[in-house]
């Protein structure tokens, strides 16, 4: 194996997913998901702010069942998306593009799905 982008996540979603569809009508839902770590040296926690992309059946299914403060298991790969920013610069912004889901907690509900790479589009697509 050349190279793996593979990143597992479990965390709670930060506001309710917005679910919107492609001029060609592919669904694609995006949410914040929030991991938090202690730390052994403080009597704080650091949370990290994750943007999560799903895309096709899976988007539909997070936009009907995941609500805010939801504690999810996503399994996926980072993209990486260059903007230009209100201030002129150019800016680089993380995603983590999920094609597996399961909620945890008493819903107990899973969703995985298997896409090429085909199937996903990048944010200009949108």
């Amino acid at each position: 194996m050349s190279s793996l982008n593979k990143v597992i996540l479990i965390g709670r979603v930060g506001k309710d997913p917005e679910l919107r569809y492609t001029a060609d009508g592919k669904p694609v839902a995006s949410f914040s998901l929030a991991t938090s770590e202690k730390r052994k040296d403080k009597d704080n926690e650091k949370t990290e702010w994750h943007n999560i992309i799903a895309w096709a059946k899976l988007a539909e299914i997070v936009g009907e069942y995941v609500k805010k403060g939801d504690l999810l298991y996503c399994e996926g790969r980072i993209e990486s998306h260059e903007y230009t920013g209100k201030d002129g610069n150019k800016k680089k912004q993380y995603n983590i593009v999920i094609n597996a889901m399961q909620m945890l907690g008493n819903k107990g509900w899973t969703q995985q799905t298997k896409e090429t790479d085909d199937d996903f589009m990048n944010e200009e697509d949108i």
